[in-house]
């Protein structure tokens, strides 16, 4: 097959992101704020042209539109998962519901992005991303251990993604927490911003925020709908209770669920990465 010279150059060039959205604007944004951060940044303007490129040349994040024509970037997510690349993806769009949200994570993406985003919010996404992609390259390299390198927790703990967990108490209260993966993933925690008790969490939605020393800001979507009974006011105090027992006593909230039963069934069991 003959290839054009834009083909040749860029197989030349290392990319370490790829934008794939059917907007030019979009495209524009990512690639002006991921060079200014010193990062190469590819673009496609469909999920068809994106996978043809995923056979031939690696990225080390992706970041992908929802809505495009003839492919969603949910159906790209299922097929690049079912030929085995494993590249941390961030799901982004411009309809920005809850299922949307929800249905993202729950996919396997590493993050959520409504549109219109700032530079901040989609810096703090590209973070993220590059550690997992990180931690990834060095457990398959042999440096890191799996098992030891992220907590484990027993099949009672159900989670949204790699974000957040629940676990439901005999009493009916279930306990809202961050999973362990998420915190790897950000830098060293200098701030945490939690909700004020009687408050509502809605499953997909930003529940809690972690500002980091690199002054990046991280959002945390809740797993679970309901009404906030108790917060875990130790953590602003001890944000190292949080890093050393996330699944524990490093709990966020305690909550009365509002559909508890239809919303727990879309979670996935067990933590891991």
């Amino acid at each position: 097959m003959k290839r054009s010279s834009q083909q040749y150059a860029r197989m030349k060039k290392n990319y370490d992101i790829l934008v794939i959205d059917d907007e030019r604007v979009v495209i524009d944004s990512v690639v002006k704020v991921g060079e200014s951060q010193g990062y190469r940044v590819d673009s496609a303007r469909t999920a068809k042209s994106a996978l043809s490129r995923l056979h031939s040349q690696p990225y080390k994040m992706i970041i992908c539109d929802v809505m495009m024509p003839e492919m969603d970037g949910f159906r790209f997510l299922r097929e690049i998962r079912r030929i085995g690349i494993d590249t941390p993806v961030i799901m982004t769009t411009g309809l920005s519901t809850l299922h949307n949200a929800v249905e993202s994570l729950l996919s396997g993406a590493i993050g959520f992005l409504p549109k219109p985003f700032t530079m901040e919010e989609l810096m703090s996404r590209i973070s993220r991303a590059f550690k997992y992609a990180e931690l990834l390259g060095r457990i398959r390299a042999g440096e890191l251990n799996d098992s030891d390198t992220f907590r484990r927790c027993s099949e009672e703990y159900r989670r949204l993604g790699h974000a957040s967990w629940i676990k439901v108490e005999n009493t009916g209260i279930v306990n809202i927490g961050v999973v362990d993966l998420f915190l790897k993933t950000i830098d060293a925690i200098s701030r945490i911003e939690l909700l004020d008790d009687n408050e509502h969490v809605y499953q997909g939605n930003p529940c809690a925020r972690f500002e980091t020393e690199n002054h990046l800001i991280h959002d945390l979507r809740s797993p679970i709908s309901g009404k906030i009974i108790a917060r875990n006011d130790k953590l602003t105090e001890d944000i190292e209770l949080l890093v050393q027992d996330p699944y524990n006593e490093g709990w966020l909230y305690r909550v009365i669920p509002s559909n508890l039963e239809k919303e727990r069934n879309l979670l996935k069991a067990g933590i891991g990465i």
